[in-house]
């Protein structure tokens, strides 16, 4: 009788070993396979409350910055609405009999996944079958359940993370393409490289690999150009698709014959119509003829470009316009006229250069820009200065904008 019960309980633990190594070579096999994760967790459960018989199970899971129920088998909110994560379940690391703690009532166990010193999720199991012989197949099989729990959620986290990569690289690739279309839509220098009559110099840095920065120019004639320096609210890839667009709307618009008043609340609608109030765009819109030597300009809520003259010494901020594009359903802008007599150096630029601080110097930047303007040198050399004092460069961890500059010198006796 003692062999034919010793034949049984052998038998006993051969099965349940056998149980445990088919469950462990399914689970592999999950993972090799790709399964996606709540077929994943959906075998996970069929194995505690199947297979092993576990009453209650309540599975909590680590998503980002969140934690998430991930598996809730006949468990009432009352079994689990007192429970604080932070309070309750982060300071176990190790299996928990958890009848020591009210808030636990409905459970018996709490088994934590902690992979590298960070919980990544949290197991209650309960057995409440009172048919049940014996041992509760919670204790019988607890470190299984624990070996078994660990397996399945660091499969299920390194999953995720590699999801997170791949979401990463797909994401950087399309920056560097959307960055790359981007640059592309900048205009170069050399547009005006056979000219005499001026001068031109451009910096563009987003803070980002794309940004909501825009500076524009070209001619509308032999005899007339245009320029701007735009800036949207906000960073990265929605500032930059609304900039595109305006852009586009600003390249279809603008003729030699555009009165521009009505060119800037053309372009209000637009950004209007576009963001539904939600951003806005500011705008230093000029254009320059150079027989009449007369310079046209709306600032629509844009920091005032600086002219300075190079024979008096003067600077004017060219501040005359209106507000912000996007701000008002309608605007009533201003246009402001300046006829130039001497040769003159005008730099406009964004906020992301003026509003650089350095040493507790607020607005350090904007000191910086009107003492380089108000001197006798070369635009080009202005700008560089300016990038040089302000240390613009992408190894400066301090910015916190997209950096513009465009800078045109205007020589009026060389017609």
């Amino acid at each position: 009788m003692v062999k034919n019960g010793k034949t049984a309980l052998v038998a006993d633990r051969l099965k349940l070993y056998s149980f445990k190594l088919r469950a462990l070579l399914d689970v592999t096999k999950n993972i090799n396979a790709n399964l996606p994760i709540p077929e994943f967790l959906e075998s996970y459960k069929r194995l505690l409350t199947q297979e092993l018989s576990i009453g209650k199970v309540l599975l909590f899971i680590k998503e980002k910055d969140d934690w998430e129920i991930k598996i809730k088998t006949s468990v009432e909110l009352e079994d689990y609405e007192n429970i604080d994560i932070e309070r309750d379940l982060l300071p176990l690391t190790e299996i928990t009999f958890s009848m020591s703690n009210p808030v636990f009532k409905g459970f018996d166990f709490i088994i934590p996944v902690i992979q590298d010193g960070t919980p990544l999720a949290y197991v209650l199991i309960g057995d409440f079958d009172g048919e049940q012989k014996g041992i509760a197949p919670s204790i019988r099989n607890l470190l299984f359940i624990q070996t078994l729990s660990i397996i399945i959620i660091v499969a299920i986290e390194n999953r995720r993370m590699q999801e997170l990569i791949l979401q990463q690289e797909r994401f950087k690739k399309e920056m560097e393409m959307a960055s790359e279309i981007q640059n592309f839509l900048v205009p170069h220098e050399d547009i005006f490289k056979h000219e005499t009559r001026l001068a031109l110099k451009a910096f563009y840095m987003p803070h980002y690999e794309v940004g909501g920065d825009y500076y524009d120019f070209d001619y509308l004639s032999d005899d007339e150009i245009f320029f701007c320096i735009a800036d949207v609210t906000g960073k990265g890839m929605s500032a930059a698709i609304l900039m595109s667009n305006f852009q586009a709307s600003l390249k279809a618009l603008i003729t030699s014959q555009s009165d521009l008043t009505l060119l800037v609340k053309r372009l209000n609608r637009i950004v209007v119509k576009n963001t539904n109030g939600e951003r806005f765009i500011t705008l230093f819109l000029g254009r320059y003829n150079f027989k009449t030597n007369e310079l046209r300009y709306i600032n629509a809520g844009h920091n005032a470009p600086i002219l300075y003259n190079r024979v008096t010494g003067e600077k004017q901020f060219l501040e005359l316009g209106c507000q912000g594009m996007g701000m008002l359903d309608e605007i009533f802008p201003r246009e402001g006229v300046i006829t130039l007599t001497h040769d003159s150096k005008l730099l406009c630029f964004t906020d992301g250069v003026v509003e650089l601080d350095k040493d507790g110097i607020d607005y350090y930047g904007q000191q910086v820009v009107e003492q380089r303007v108000g001197n006798d040198s070369g635009i080009s050399e202005t700008i560089n200065g300016i990038l040089s004092d302000l240390d613009i460069n992408r190894s400066n961890t301090k910015l916190f904008d997209d950096i513009t500059l465009l800078g045109i010198d205007f020589y009026v006796d060389k017609k």
